[in-house]
């Protein structure tokens, strides 16, 4: 369960707020319907629940300007069940630089931000990698004593130039340190012609409002936008996804290598085959068709994570 915390709260305060507000709405899910999800701090929690017919709610904070100024926060959220932090999001904050921001505020990863990646492997919380900057991902390797973990990115080598995906050296630095790098299906993620096509629309749209005098909100802009984005919509199939998978396999190895959906993050730019968990059938059969055993799928699904999890757990607990 996601604890997303958007950049504007880096400005205008109250991400920390935000995040004790989210984190109490997943423990009311798992309170009012305890028959069906539980909450889950580690792997054997979540194999625990498994066994009695409960899908786990593990939660991680997307954007660790949730923990504001306050190196004490980490063990704060850790405390209430956090188990993985992404370093940042849309903007740089105040532990390092995004990718989606072209400021480099502090150049990489920020002395605050080294005191946070010591503060996380000394609890046994997973670092994760994704939205960072590939000097900020460097520092962050080079600091860090634990495995860490890309929890959302494709390979860049199908998306040149995209540094919200993981470039082959970051993989291989990944995969070095023991740690895995979990394939995201968005369309602009995994297919560069879907990524240039949906460019394309939006600064289409974005002409024709302007030109119009309109504004997304305005009735008639709403019917242009759905008919034009409707008849122009880019396609890509779920067999992308497995391509990506099968290139960091081949790269680095089987066992640095996972899922990492962001189904509720990449908005209508899904797959075709891959537009919710229903169809994870489709992604393991492009799985099977390229040669991938049981043993393998199982490893790219669950168990290459629960390594990892535990991994940093033992580095926390030899501290």
């Amino acid at each position: 369960m996601a604890i997303y915390i958007p950049a504007i709260y880096q400005e205008r305060g109250g991400a920390k707020a935000l995040a004790d507000t989210l984190i109490m709405m997943v423990e009311r899910m798992a309170a009012t319907w305890p028959d069906k999800v539980a909450l889950a701090k580690s792997v054997d929690d979540i194999e625990n629940n498994f066994k009695k017919g409960l899908l786990s709610l593990p939660m991680g904070i997307e954007n660790a300007a949730a923990i504001e100024d306050d190196i004490d926060n980490v063990a704060y959220f850790y405390n209430k069940g956090i188990r993985y932090m992404t370093l940042t999001h849309g903007k740089d904050n105040l532990v390092g630089d995004s990718s989606y921001d072209d400021s480099e505020t502090h150049g990489g990863l920020s002395e605050f931000g080294r005191e946070v990646v010591a503060e996380m492997n000394r609890l046994g919380m997973i670092i994760d990698v994704s939205h960072i900057t590939d000097k900020t991902f460097f520092d962050v390797a080079e600091v860090s004593k634990a495995p860490i973990v890309a929890t959302h990115s494709s390979a860049r080598n199908f998306t040149p130039g995209f540094e919200r995906n993981v470039s082959d050296e970051i993989i291989k630095k990944i995969a070095e340190k023991d740690g895995l790098v979990m394939i995201t299906f968005g369309g602009s993620f995994v297919d560069q012609a879907f990524a240039d096509r949906n460019t394309a629309n939006r600064e289409h749209i974005a002409s024709w409002l302007e030109e119009k005098g309109l504004s997304r909100s305005d009735t008639a802009a709403q019917e242009y936008i759905q008919k034009y984005m409707a008849d122009n919509r880019p396609n890509v199939h779920v067999s992308k996804v497995a391509e990506h998978i099968d290139y960091v396999a081949k790269l680095v190895g089987i066992d640095h290598v996972g899922l990492g959906s962001d189904f509720d993050g990449v908005g209508d730019t899904l797959p075709e085959g891959l537009k919710d968990a229903s169809m994870y059938p489709n992604l393991i059969a492009e799985l099977l068709k390229l040669g991938y055993s049981k043993e393998d799928i199982e490893k790219i699904c669950s168990k290459n994570f629960f390594r990892v999890w535990k991994s940093i757990e033992d580095v926390a607990k030899s501290a």
